[in-house]
């Protein structure tokens, strides 16, 4: 059952356990993510980044997407999500990573997302709350939670660039709590984009903490989100460069201490670049098992790219040549399909291995079931 994601924020937050939350960029990547969750019995988030809505609108260059293409691209990963998720046995939140603007949120929320983020995080402070304020006021009016951020992480991902960070103020969070009607925070706490956050990050858990301190004094319902979550497996790394990959100075955070902060008030934990390296393995590992693959014309392409870009990870700049089966999960012959099934299983790989680290696994039942008209209502009665 498709949800509003504050309903499985509330219940990780009330029941002490992590929400991971996954993005995708293909329909058969959220395939596995639903399938996967639902083996655990765990509540699930699908993202799709700003970007990615680009990517899934049939722009390869997604980096210069308009709004077009993400309108197409919203409805194509919702529409995968619905297919898999509607009648699943547990709840699932589609939610927007890093809109830029509201014309991008209310895009996701046309194409059918439950949840959506609104990045003003580079903004001044009071632009960055009159910016929320005006995608909570659209959004909750249709029931779709809407997460903020507040703080600037150093990393690259997709649009979002920084090459310092800039911590969160636990004060100002409080602050723009109250005055954005926000459902969730995304903070700034030592997390970091990409696949290069430096060796032996320690994350300022007190920062997490001294915030839901304050929120809970001050009776603010809320959930903190941990973005640049990754935790670049090594044994993947090491596979990648092994099959002629180059990849470099690859680090994440240290799963251990993403479990100690879900204790510390964050609920939400974004998780991208572990995916992107598990499936891009598996592409590779699959082209050297069967050699005659690389010369096939349905995928050869496919092999040629992950030869040409041997120090890049992201699944997208290979994935170009079966655009209609990303874009639309047709699978035309067995090739294409062996394809699929090796993405999925990266995905599920990593996906399952934290749902169980996070402790997210058996609390699908803990969520207690609302439809958007149903949050709509809340939202209206409590004048926010």
């Amino acid at each position: 059952m498709l949800v509003p994601m504050r309903a499985i924020l509330d219940a990780a937050d009330k029941n002490d356990y992590a929400q991971g939350a996954f993005n995708v960029n293909a329909v058969c990547q959220a395939k596995a993510v639903i399938n996967v969750h639902e083996m655990f019995r765990s509540p699930a988030i699908l993202q799709g980044a700003d970007l990615a809505n680009g990517f899934m609108g049939g722009r390869t260059d997604f980096a210069n997407a308009t709004l077009e293409d993400k309108k197409a691209g919203a409805k194509n990963i919702a529409d995968a999500v619905k297919k898999y998720g509607t009648d699943s046995p547990i709840p699932i939140a589609l939610h927007l990573d890093h809109g830029r603007n509201l014309d991008s949120c209310v895009a996701a929320i046309e194409g059918g997302y439950t949840s959506v983020m609104i990045d003003g995080s580079t903004l001044p402070f009071d632009e960055n709350v009159e910016l929320t304020r005006e995608v909570v006021k659209y959004a909750h009016a249709r029931g779709v939670t809407v997460e903020g951020e507040l703080g600037v992480l150093a990393g690259v991902e997709d649009h979002v660039f920084a090459s310092t960070s800039t911590y969160t103020n636990p004060l100002r969070a409080i602050d723009f709590f109250k005055k954005t009607g926000v459902d969730a925070l995304a903070i700034s706490y030592g997390t970091m984009h990409g696949a290069n956050k430096g060796k032996d990050t320690v994350l300022r858990k007190e920062i997490a903490a001294a915030i839901k301190e304050c929120m809970m004094h001050e009776g603010i319902e809320g959930y903190l989100v941990s973005h640049g979550s990754s935790t670049v497996p090594q044994y993947i790394v090491e596979e990648i460069n092994a099959l002629g990959g180059e990849i470099t100075n690859a680090y994440g955070i240290n799963i251990d201490q993403l479990v100690e902060v879900s204790h510390c008030g964050i609920n939400k934990i974004n998780v991208d670049t572990d995916i992107r390296l598990a499936v891009t393995r598996n592409m590779k590992e699959l082209f050297a098992r069967d050699a005659a693959l690389k010369n096939r014309a349905s995928v050869g392409q496919i092999y040629e790219l992950l030869e040409k870009n041997k120090a890049v990870f992201d699944p997208r700049v290979f994935l170009t040549p079966i655009m209609d089966t990303v874009m639309y999960g047709n699978v035309p012959n067995d090739d294409v399909a062996r394809i699929c099934e090796c993405i999925e299983a990266g995905v599920k790989e990593v996906v399952g291995t934290l749902i169980v680290k996070f402790g997210s696994f058996g609390r699908a039942p803990k969520v207690v079931p609302v439809t958007l008209d149903e949050m709509a209502e809340r939202y209206k009665k409590e004048g926010i």
